[in-house]
């Protein structure tokens, strides 16, 4: 797919010449000659870059501001240095197609991780599609310092695109995790990887949006989307890579890009850390992603006009249109046509953030739920259900 090019206007130059003359009269021609040499000096213009006490005192002025531009970028130095010893470039391998026919084929994968730690134990995270379907011993990290090693464990999750590989090696030194829930549109972001196998580059910019959601990404197979999008410059190599704020923390992992050309066009997405460090914790802990359920359906076209009928001055949160006879949400006598406005203390967007945000709840907590019912606001208290022991309960015995 061609993308947008910017054409430029080609402007023909020419020499412009600009006469400044002194009125002679009844003068000899040396003294004309003179005269126009003394006019022309008077004409030199007033400038202080040709006089060297003030060219030396805008040098020392520069050097003050540059200076102190300098202090400032060591910021961004420091943050760097104590994040790169984190990051990892993963190189993987994988067999397609069958070998018993002679028609398999083996596919290279490249990427970037970041190691953390939980519960005291060393994990590199990255993402699914980096690892997916490869054997340990064709999954290749390469540390910061020049060693190459491979996994002791691999866990993935489809819906999310989140992997976790448990390492042992001596003197790994892991990231510190920030807190992706107060991370606002403007705030600087530094994206660490290995884009075309460049390792430890490293690019700058800012969180561009937040909430982006029903992207089209690979096979489609990623259904929990809540992505932060950043202009740090993101290609292919980066995913898996860490997404880090100012003060050296992990904020995302980068994911993808949306391009015409396949490289960067300064559109990329991070899976926020919060939700990266909810699926890692369950595939350690289990081995799996149980699925937390409220047992509501949403309005996926719920809209102003909606919002406005049901008494609210403006479109928020997510509107129900069913309650599942069984579920929490009938427990906690939810109802149609109430709003979910903020589900455990966060503000919900749609339905689809809503789904996101039950999915990733630690099953068996109880949230309040600030619902919005006939003019009026209210807390219920519910407790978040299994998705997959509720649906083995409602489901007809198999003979």
């Amino acid at each position: 797919m061609s993308g947008n090019h910017l054409r430029g206007r080609r402007f023909a130059t020419g020499r412009l010449a600009l006469f400044v003359g002194c009125t002679l009269s009844g003068m000899a021609l040396l003294f004309s000659l003179s005269a126009s040499s003394l006019c022309a000096q008077e004409a030199l213009p007033s400038n202080p870059v040709y006089d060297a006490t003030a060219r030396e005192q805008m040098y020392q002025q520069l050097f003050r501001d540059v200076a102190e531009l300098e202090r400032q970028g060591n910021i961004l130095k420091t943050v760097v240095k104590l994040v790169s010893p984190t990051v990892v470039h993963i190189e993987a391998q994988r067999t397609e197609g069958s070998r018993n026919y002679g028609r398999s084929r083996t596919i290279e994968e490249a990427g970037s991780g970041v190691i953390i730690q939980l519960d005291n134990k060393l994990y590199v995270v990255t993402n699914r599609h980096v690892i997916r379907e490869a054997a340990l011993t064709s999954i290749d990290i390469g540390l910061s310092d020049g060693r190459r090693i491979h996994p002791d464990k691999v866990w993935t999750n489809r819906d999310t695109d989140v992997a976790v590989m448990s390492v042992s090696a001596p003197n790994l030194i892991h990231a510190r995790i920030g807190d992706s829930d107060k991370i606002d549109i403007g705030d600087f972001a530094v994206a660490v990887g290995s884009p075309f196998g460049l390792s430890h580059s490293v690019t700058y910019g800012i969180i561009s949006a937040k909430g982006r959601r029903d992207l089209e990404l690979g096979d489609g197979a990623i259904r929990y989307q809540d992505f932060m999008q950043t202009d740090a410059a993101i290609n292919p190599g980066n995913s898996g890579g860490p997404l880090i704020n100012l003060r050296g923390e992990v904020i995302g992992i980068n994911t993808a890009i949306a391009s015409n050309s396949g490289g960067n066009e300064g559109i990329g997405f991070s899976i926020p850390i919060n939700m990266a460090m909810a699926v890692v914790r369950q595939l350690v802990e289990s081995g799996t992603v149980a699925r937390a359920f409220l047992g509501v359906t949403l309005d996926s076209k719920f809209s102003p006009e909606i919002a406005q009928q049901l008494g609210m001055p403006r479109r928020a949160g997510a509107h129900i249109i069913r309650i599942t006879p069984g579920s929490p949400a009938e427990t906690a006598k939810l109802q149609v046509d109430d709003i979910i406005l903020q589900f455990n203390g966060i503000p919900i967007d749609d339905d689809n953030h809503l789904v996101n945000v039950i999915s990733l709840t630690k099953i068996g907590t109880e949230v309040p739920v600030l619902v919005f019912r006939a003019g009026k606001t209210f807390v219920a208290k519910t407790l978040v259900g299994d998705f997959d022991q509720f649906q083995k309960l409602v489901e007809p015995a198999k003979p």
